[in-house]
């Protein structure tokens, strides 16, 4: 799942991946990881045309690969190599546009585990749980100076804010509503570019609606922060912990139990 921070107005090219996840639901629909990426996370980016390749930051695979299409290619393929992941499909996420959706819904709870404020409308977060519309929810989860945990704890809020438009979607019965559920899924298509592998995306939505409600895990890549040539990235900390194995071998809640601080429930 791909998340862009294209502004309006930009160079459609000009873009870096603002959020990276890797979505990972074994059989039997009775889990589900979301997986950040750190965006700054330096990987080696295979080449691609009027590209030659090179060490970078990971979120700068989408914009070497032109974005959109041939940007998800590249990056697909970076995680590949960085991984020894195959993926099944792929969610561009237009967030600006996301809002729309979390609007049909009627907003979602979030909850704020430390106050700061807005670097973008000044706005301050109270600490608490609260209902909040789209604009609030996308200015919330977009934040990460004056966090301690700056951008891994801008990653956590993302994987909250879906888990909590999962439980909303749940919460409104959308099956039984048809006008409703053609609101959301409408929003969702002017919001989503989605690759499913084949999967009708209203049936992919509704199988993860109806995970367990603490079924769903966050997970961050084991990792931190290093500053090389006076540029900030962040670097795999024991390469990635064996989290990446765990991923291929689907030993994934084995991994979770040994290794609770990079992992989060939902």
């Amino acid at each position: 799942m791909i998340g862009s921070d294209h502004r309006p107005g930009a160079n459609p090219e000009d873009q870096r991946s603002d959020s990276i996840l890797i979505v990972h639901v074994p059989a039997g629909m009775r889990q589900a990881y979301l997986i950040s990426v750190p965006r700054d996370l330096l990987v080696a980016l295979p080449p691609a045309p009027g590209f030659p390749g090179g060490q970078d930051k990971v979120n700068a695979a989408y914009e070497h690969g032109g974005g959109g299409e041939g940007g998800a290619r590249l990056l697909s393929t970076t995680l590949n190599r960085l991984t020894g992941i195959r993926f099944d499909g792929a969610a561009l996420v237009d967030f600006s546009g996301f809002k729309e959706v979390i609007d049909q819904l009627g907003g979602i709870r979030m909850c704020v585990d430390t106050p700061v404020r807005s670097i973008h409308t000044r706005y301050q977060f109270e600490a608490g749980c609260q209902q909040m519309d789209g604009a609030r929810t996308l200015d919330y989860v977009r934040q990460r100076y004056d966090l301690p945990g700056g951008d891994f704890d801008r990653q956590r809020h993302q994987q909250q804010m879906l888990r909590a438009v999962l439980d909303r979607a749940g919460e409104t019965r959308l099956r039984s509503d048809p006008v409703k559920l053609d609101r959301v899924l409408r929003a969702a298509g002017g919001a989503l570019t989605v690759d499913t592998n084949g999967v009708p995306l209203d049936e992919l939505l509704f199988a993860l609606r109806g995970l367990p409600a603490d079924a769903l895990r966050g997970v961050q890549v084991p990792s931190y922060p290093q500053t090389i040539d006076g540029v900030s990235y962040v670097v795999l900390d024991d390469g990635g912990a064996g989290l990446f194995g765990a991923l291929r071998d689907t030993r994934m809640p084995e991994w979770a139990g040994a290794n609770p601080r990079w992992v989060n429930r939902l």
